[in-house]
């Protein structure tokens, strides 16, 4: 199974780092993966997107024209990328920060996750970037959440490794929610 991704945020909601994952996840499935990270010079606040194509097969380039899933963490996302989305795609969109949703187009699967709120059940408000991926490798099955689970090993730092049982926790969350949608 492949797929080419687009996620997109602010910095700090960890679009890069689940943008990496979910890289890594594909790899440790002896997928190929590439994985194409933007963002502005400001650390916390500015845009940060990011793009990652898994496939079985040889990947030409990183580039994305038409993404075939969007990964949309706010309401800024939402509106600049929502059209890009290619024709018969999938849009997992965090509800708690996306208020409008453009709804015109009815060739597109929407997915509305509550990321801030599971995030704040969870226990850890920062883990709605890995509640959305949860979601999303339930309901596309391009990577394992065993695989994401195993990927945090590898690319988290060694100092935020302690916050691994969460992450897992809130990849199972998100799973849960896509599973019950």
């Amino acid at each position: 199974m492949s797929d080419n991704v687009f996620m997109a945020g602010y910095g700090g909601q960890g679009i890069l780092l689940v943008g990496n994952l979910l890289a890594c996840a594909a790899i440790l499935e002896d997928k190929n993966a590439t994985y194409f990270p933007a963002y502005g010079p400001e650390k916390r606040g500015g845009a940060a997107t990011c793009t990652v194509i898994v496939s079985g097969e040889e990947i030409g380039s990183p580039v994305i024209g038409h993404p075939g899933t969007a990964l949309l963490f706010n309401q800024l996302a939402m509106d600049k990328y929502f059209e890009g989305i290619a024709s018969g795609g999938l849009c997992i969109y965090n509800s708690s920060l996306v208020e409008q949703v453009p709804q015109h187009r009815s060739d597109l699967r929407l997915l509305g996750v509550p990321a801030n709120e599971l995030a704040a059940e969870v226990g850890n408000a920062r883990l709605v970037n890995m509640i959305v991926m949860g979601a999303y490798a339930e309901l596309t099955g391009v990577v394992s959440l065993d695989s994401l689970k195993s990927g945090l090993d590898k690319i988290l730092p060694e100092r935020n490794k302690r916050f691994i049982p969460a992450n897992n926790q809130a990849l199972d969350c998100g799973a849960d929610f896509a599973r019950k949608a």
